[in-house]
């Protein structure tokens, strides 16, 4: 006999005023389950749900532009994942891209990904790039598999203004013609 297996109905779609719940709910738990070691723990217990669910829902409603794009992966009627780009003076940067850690595994990225290449690709955009916090290895073979690859630029981040425990956090950009 044989044994069938139902594909799960998995899409990406643009975000909705609705999702921004969801979204905000996913970075955190994705940051926690990938970035504890590299953040730091006291840095991720100050994080402000109500502050970071707001900023999606401004993202959302309001973006400002229509190049800045939030989308969303679902699985059913369920978001799982989410990616946020931004037009940029040589092409489009994805600012964000995560997926719940309970989906990670199932393509939702790599849709995402996709996603954020094709439309950019529709509004004339020859390149993609995004920053990689150092130390993020899993994110690091994610995009290589994809075909971006390190361009050299580097950035530290919140070193003036970091919370009291914070680490100085450095990021590596990533690219590729598109």
């Amino acid at each position: 006999m044989a044994l069938f297996r139902e594909q799960a109905d998995v899409s990406v779609r643009p975000a909705t005023p609705e999702d921004d719940e969801a979204v905000a709910r996913i970075q955190l738990r994705a940051w926690r389950h990938s970035h504890a070691g590299l953040l730091g723990d006291a840095v991720l217990d100050q994080l402000d749900t109500g502050a970071v669910r707001a900023q999606w829902a401004q993202a959302i409603r309001v973006p400002p532009s229509p190049a800045h794009l939030v989308l969303v992966a679902c699985d059913g009627p369920r978001v799982v994942g989410f990616a946020a780009s931004a037009p940029v003076e040589d092409g489009v940067e994805v600012l964000a891209l995560e997926v719940d850690p309970d989906h990670q595994r199932g393509g939702h990225g790599s849709r995402l990904l996709t996603a954020c290449v094709d439309l950019a690709r529709d509004r004339g955009a020859h390149h993609l790039r995004t920053w990689v916090l150092d130390g993020d290895a899993a994110r690091e073979q994610f995009l290589a598999s994809a075909g971006l690859g390190q361009d050299g630029a580097r950035r530290e981040l919140g070193v003036d203004a970091a919370p009291q425990g914070a680490r100085p956090v450095t990021e590596t950009r990533w690219g590729a013609e598109i």
